[in-house]
């Protein structure tokens, strides 16, 4: 391997602090004891409850349900939605693996579906896996923040009377024509885990228009009855059936959770013009690279740039390698889902033992070289352009 020149020094798991307003709302839950969500003042709204409402008006949904985890957001939506042990459940080859875990932590089986070279839905292969599996459920993954034609994917399931449930772990506030990522399904769930657009740790939120689907998830996530407290649920007459068919899953958010949380959402706007600022920065570097082939955005979409991919389509897989080497070198850390073991989050879906094997032709050929890395905001823009070069400069190197 040649000398490296540059290098670069940040740090790539490294997000943001807190502000100072979520600091101190931490301190003052901490101070009064009352962590949990329904452990309350008389005439105490709670810290959850507000950031239910808060979200929920964010959004544009009627309702808003927050949760431990993203993952405990699918299944609890997965439940909701009737899914039960043995029904097929349909889903994305390319995403990562708490999606077909929740399908399979259910007693469900996941139906793969292919995806095309944007790393989006082959909804071609979607109207055809619908007519050969007879599932009745889609598990939308907006895998890494891309979104597919939301109108014509509707427009399938809607004739099938396949209800779709979004996986918006990567696309909170993004928007497709206009219309907020989340806002398409009969359901969509989003995470807070650190690595995502709000960094609570872990958490996530559930949102529906459905007052039924609603009721049930809330009871599913352990109201303890006390679902009145919550701040974007339904009416009680909801919860009439529901409080006596749901079991208990004890996936309810804390308050200290949800306290630091409040001030992040006030922010998330101005964070995601900042996010695509840096993007903008990478994507337009590695567009001019020989032999990177970049993401398209579709007009229609207006994206949450917290990440981004490339493909290298001409390499070998020794070479793709290669590259994984040669940027860290330089102190860029790509992530390549085309290893034939799991790492880290990159694992693919012949490692998901608990999901039927399946033949995926199109989404192995585009993963064998498609490399992904994060951008957090603790990357300055300067951090991104440097970061591009160096990536452009490992790609080089292992191309000459």
């Amino acid at each position: 391997m040649a000398s490296v020149a540059r290098k670069f020094t940040g740090n790539f798991t490294q997000q943001e602090g807190l502000s100072a307003d979520a600091i101190a709302a931490a301190v003052a839950v901490l101070q009064s004891g009352r962590l949990h969500r329904y452990n309350l003042a008389p005439g105490e709204v709670g810290e959850v409850a507000q950031l239910e409402a808060e979200y929920r008006d964010w959004q544009g949904s009627k309702f808003c349900l927050a949760v431990t985890s993203g993952g405990q957001a699918l299944q609890i939506a997965l439940r909701a939605c009737d899914v039960a042990p043995g029904d097929k459940v349909l889903t994305n080859a390319y995403t990562l693996a708490p999606v077909p875990g929740a399908i399979r932590a259910v007693g469900a089986e996941a139906v793969l579906v292919e995806i095309d070279e944007n790393l989006r839905l082959d909804l071609d292969d979607l109207d055809a896996k619908i007519a050969s599996s007879g599932a009745r459920v889609l598990l939308l993954s907006h895998m890494r923040g891309h979104l597919c034609d939301m109108e014509r994917l509707m427009a399938i399931c809607d004739a099938a009377q396949v209800t779709v449930i979004e996986d918006c772990a990567h696309t909170m506030g993004a928007r497709w024509k206009g219309r907020r990522s989340g806002n398409f399904g009969k359901v969509a769930c989003f995470s807070t885990q650190t690595y995502k657009h709000m960094n609570s740790g872990e958490g996530g939120f559930l949102t529906t228009d459905a007052a039924a689907i609603a009721a049930r998830a809330t009871i599913l996530s352990g109201s303890y009855m006390l679902y009145e407290r919550h701040g974007a649920g339904p009416e009680p007459e909801a919860y009439a059936d529901a409080r006596y068919d749901m079991p208990n899953c004890s996936a309810r958010m804390d308050a200290l959770r949800a306290a630091i949380l409040r001030p992040q959402l006030a922010a998330l706007d101005t964070n995601i013009a900042r996010w695509n600022a840096r993007y903008a920065l990478v994507e337009n570097r590695l567009e001019a690279q020989d032999g990177v082939a970049t993401i398209k955005l579709p007009s229609a979409e207006a994206h949450v740039g917290s990440s981004i991919q490339f493909r290298l389509p001409g390499f070998t897989a020794g070479q793709c390698r290669a590259v994984l080497e040669a940027a860290a070198a330089r102190g860029v850390e790509l992530k390549w889902f085309g290893a034939k073991e799991p790492a880290g989050f990159t694992s693919a879906h012949p490692s998901w033992r608990y999901v039927p094997a399946q033949n995926m032709p199109a989404t192995d050929r585009i993963m064998a070289t498609l490399f992904d890395m994060r951008l957090p905001l603790s990357f300055s823009e300067d951090d991104c352009a440097l970061i591009a070069e160096l990536i452009c400069e490992a790609v080089g190197e292992v191309a000459s």
